[in-house]
């Protein structure tokens, strides 16, 4: 069984940053393609940002690119979010998740995702 648990969210103002962290159980993190979720009250769950299996391809939605960087530590079966200039709009519960696709591509699509953590708040302050 697969174990996810994030950490790392908070408080912060508008303009501020957080890293959040995924720590993974089980020692098959590297065959997993991680991904990055975020869901706000009222709001469906939408896709973050992505690393594939391999580490090699990253992705990202939008709404963040040039802000939020994905990485993985594949030593310390952890995944990261460094998430920068931080908006009032990026509050939401986030999630982290893991995808057992063996695809070159990042996944981005939630039903595809196999285990999911219990997620972090993060809550940006105007």
């Amino acid at each position: 069984q697969v174990q996810l648990v994030e950490s790392g969210g908070g408080l912060v103002q508008a303009g501020g940053s957080l890293r959040l962290s995924c720590a993974v159980s089980g020692r098959t993190f590297s065959t997993y393609g991680m991904g990055w979720f975020r869901q706000a009250p009222g709001k469906e769950r939408e896709f973050v940002a992505g690393i594939s299996w391999r580490g090699i391809s990253t992705y990202y939605a939008d709404s963040v690119k040039g802000r939020f960087t994905i990485s993985r530590d594949n030593a310390k079966n952890t995944v990261y979010l460094q998430m920068n200039s931080l908006r009032p709009e990026d509050t939401a519960v986030y999630y982290c998740a893991a995808t057992g696709a063996k695809t070159r591509l990042v996944v981005t699509t939630t039903q595809r995702y196999d285990y999911w953590g219990q997620g972090t708040q993060v809550t940006v302050s105007s």
